[in-house]
């Protein structure tokens, strides 16, 4: 493994401990010796973003995109942080980039899946959702989404149906 390699995965560990300040004192650490390593960027944006700085993470994303255009997670986060900023057309063309990058990642087409919805593009949003679940069967955020679209289009009997697995409580 490379040493960037190393500290993403070091970094990964302290985020999943929530320990986000140590995170970020290695990543603003190694960003000194490695100021061109886009995914140290997008190591800190991710940080930001799940503290809800979000224009502390769109400002790191977007250096991370500016040293790697083509970064599958930099779209995703860029994507991500633009729907989170109501920026829905433009987050749609980062999600849709990542989604082309990543072939089919069940968390970025969940996101895309919104994005569309917000657009109200309800009908392209359960077509994505199916296929969302389908490469995560097992994954409540989207069979939870999936449900309440097909509530929302009119699909109330199928909607429910997928509530029930989730021990939910049906819509009527």
């Amino acid at each position: 493994m490379n040493k960037i390699t190393d500290i993403v995965m070091e970094v990964e560990k302290l985020k999943a401990n929530q320990k986000f300040t140590q995170a970020i004192e290695i990543l603003e650490k190694s960003i000194v010796q490695y100021n061109d390593d886009y995914r140290l960027y997008e190591e800190l944006s991710d940080i930001y973003l799940f503290q809800g700085e979000l224009d502390k993470a769109l400002k790191s994303i977007n250096h991370a995109m500016s040293l790697n255009k083509a970064s599958a997670t930099g779209c995703y986060l860029k994507g991500f942080i633009l729907l989170s900023k109501d920026k829905v057309s433009e987050a749609i063309k980062y999600l849709e980039k990542s989604n082309e990058l990543l072939g089919n990642n069940s968390e970025v087409l969940r996101n895309l899946g919104w994005a569309y919805t917000l657009e109200g593009k309800t009908q392209k949003w359960i077509i994505i959702l199916k296929r969302a679940l389908n490469l995560a069967p097992g994954d409540e955020l989207i069979t939870e989404d999936l449900a309440m679209a097909l509530i929302g289009a009119g699909e109330v009997t199928e909607g429910n149906n997928l509530l029930k697995k989730l021990g939910k409580k049906i819509m009527s």
